[in-house]
């Protein structure tokens, strides 16, 4: 069982009982397929629909497809998350954030961040120089800075623990 959520908030349940697609819990003539070229087959109510699958983020369970020049996405919902949703727990919340790591070797100009402040997605944490660029380091969601494992001035290698998040 599957259940598809429209970015404008309609929501569709599919499910295969004895042999038949079900969608919300009724018998439909719904039939989809995937083309050999890349397209999808859709029936539905006697018309023939083709699509194109324009985007797929297994992460956030998200699907975009093109529909005669219009592209609808879809949030993919599987009976765990909607379990979890169900309970107040969604799969986005349960997820731990994560600590920033240095992506190559360098030294550490200037950190901007400190233990127990709250950063938002995109904030800069540090500065990173490495073969004479300055890179600045960001947080990759909204998180709290645990600690912070190295000072400025410091030469780390890649893969380094620079700054701890939860």
């Amino acid at each position: 069982m599957l259940q598809l959520k429209t970015e404008k908030g309609n929501s569709f349940k599919i499910e295969e009982a004895e042999g038949q697609l079900l969608l919300n819990e009724a018998p439909s003539d719904f039939n989809i397929a995937a083309l050999p070229n890349g397209m999808i087959s859709l029936l539905y109510e006697g018309k023939s629909y083709t699509a194109l699958l324009q985007q797929v983020d297994y992460a956030g369970k998200k699907i975009t497809l093109s529909l005669n020049g219009r592209d609808f996405s879809f949030t993919v919902q599987e009976p765990i998350d909607l379990l979890l949703e169900k309970m107040g727990m969604s799969g986005m919340a349960a997820k731990k954030a994560e600590s920033v790591k240095a992506p190559m070797p360098g030294k550490v100009l200037k950190v901007m961040a400190a233990a127990g402040q709250a950063v938002q997605k995109g904030d800069g944490l540090l500065i990173l120089e490495a073969m004479k660029m300055e890179n600045v380091l960001k947080a990759t969601q909204a998180a709290t800075v645990k600690q912070v494992m190295i000072q400025e001035g410091a030469a780390v290698e890649k893969g380094a623990l620079l700054i701890e998040m939860e």
